[in-house]
């Protein structure tokens, strides 16, 4: 699994299509509106606020049956049928039903990325009704590769990157003939009503939380690194590197194993490491957790994710496992009735976030032979983003950030020295400074 953006995508020149469905607001089925979803869609209507998966059909697509496969997956997943809407400022969300389907040839001027690119920004919006799509791209006659990708967009306020995942599984297993009877999967509104159902924070959760905030002088973690006037949003820069091989992750968790800990703290004490040696600071970020605890979520789509903080101020392995299980233990909290206590928490410029996602613990996977890849839509950015992914050829990080002069220098030699030291943390080789 690939993570890129739109404009980065491995993606062959060819012939766009799209499906696209209608959905129906049903005024009198309105259903509770997430934390998350509620501060996303609330930023207003918008391109580029939407996440995607795509991935290579094993043969041609017969287009008919890869809308079934569609519609299919709309039907198992309740968030897939409710649209935001907006009511004198405050977001507001119902069931709604989606019928009809209609396939459309979309002209392709340029690229082909540019094209689904425009696609895209047009109709994952957040108030869009649906606000996802399907998209087809059938390679060129003379294409080494025939096999067309599959596109599967929404706006990120009725998915996360886990939810991708189980669309990509979905459709796939119903093109495979898998899911005649499957059962709905549990709706999303469910899990915003648990949520909202749960007993008062813990005194010690909530004074954590006050901590945090007080050190970051009422805001979130920013990158203790320059990056240059990001007094407001620029154009980002998005690097994707590999940083270490199958074996590499292997050798590194053997090590971690060694030491009663995950592959995950060794990675987050050598961060730890390099930000003491680089800004003399401790490693503070914004760390999302996911909110999956129980098993009836695990294969359900929707925004499962809550943002805790990760802060390492001892880069010692075990104090770094620990700081992860803070982070961790953060999240397992509602962060509406944290956050009402405190105020508004507006974004700072600057701010930092890690992000960490192992593809092999997930409960669905795809086939690496069909080439999948996250794919992120393409916005100015304030603010520096990275994230993780590991999976059986290794480890691999995208990063996002400012592109200003002084974030190429700071940020992209942050990078270098990263990824140096995480493969020499894997040959367990000492490394100097």
């Amino acid at each position: 699994m690939r993570l890129t953006t739109v404009a980065q995508m491995a993606l062959p020149q060819g012939t766009l299509h799209s499906y696209a469905v209608r959905a129906t607001i049903d005024p009198s089925r309105e259903v509770p509106v997430s934390f998350d979803q509620g501060r996303h869609v609330g930023h207003g209507d918008r391109p580029g606020s939407w996440m995607a998966v795509a991935f290579r059909l094993p043969v041609a697509a017969d287009r008919d049956a890869l809308a079934d496969a569609w519609q299919r997956t709309i039907a198992r997943h309740g968030t897939l049928r409710t649209v935001f809407s907006l009511d004198a400022g405050r977001v507001r969300l119902h069931e709604a039903s989606v019928d009809g389907g209609t396939w459309r040839t979309h002209d392709v001027p340029g690229t082909t990325r540019d094209a689904l690119r425009g696609l895209l920004d047009a109709e994952c919006r957040p108030f869009a009704a649906p606000s996802y799509l399907l998209a087809v791209v059938e390679p060129e006659p003379d294409a080494a590769d025939a096999r067309p990708v599959v596109v599967l967009a929404s706006d990120h306020s009725h998915v996360d990157m886990w939810s991708l995942l189980i669309l990509a599984h979905d459709v796939r297993a119903a093109l495979e003939g898998e899911t005649t009877d499957a059962a709905p999967a549990a709706p999303f509104a469910d899990h915003t009503r648990a949520l909202a159902a749960m007993p008062d924070t813990p005194p010690e959760i909530t004074e954590r939380w006050n901590e945090i905030l007080r050190a970051g002088g009422g805001r979130m973690p920013v990158f203790p690194l320059p990056l240059g006037d990001v007094s407001a949003p620029v154009e980002a820069i998005v690097e994707v590197r590999d940083v270490i091989d199958g074996m590499q992750l292997r050798s590194l968790e053997e090590r971690a194993r060694a030491r009663g800990i995950r592959v995950i703290a060794l990675a987050v004490s050598e961060l730890a490491r390099l930000f003491r040696d680089l800004a003399d600071a401790p490693l503070r970020a914004v760390f999302p957790v996911h909110s999956r605890g129980e098993a009836r979520w695990r294969d359900s789509v929707g925004w499962y994710i809550t943002n805790a903080v990760l802060e390492v101020t001892d880069p010692e392995p075990s104090a770094a496992a620990a700081a992860i299980d803070e982070a961790v233990r953060l999240g397992a909290y509602p962060l509406a009735p944290i956050f009402d206590r405190f105020g508004h928490v507006p974004p700072a410029p600057g701010m930092f976030a890690i992000s960490w996602l192992d593809m092999r613990r997930m409960p669905a996977r795809i086939d690496p032979a069909l080439e999948p890849q996250y794919v992120s839509a393409v916005l100015p950015t304030d603010n520096v983003m990275i994230w993780f992914i590991a999976n059986e050829t290794g480890l691999h990080l995208r990063c996002r950030y400012p592109d200003t002069p002084t974030a190429r220098e700071s940020v992209g030699g942050w990078l270098d020295a990263l990824t140096v030291r995480l493969a020499a943390a894997a040959a367990s080789e000492p490394v100097a400074g």
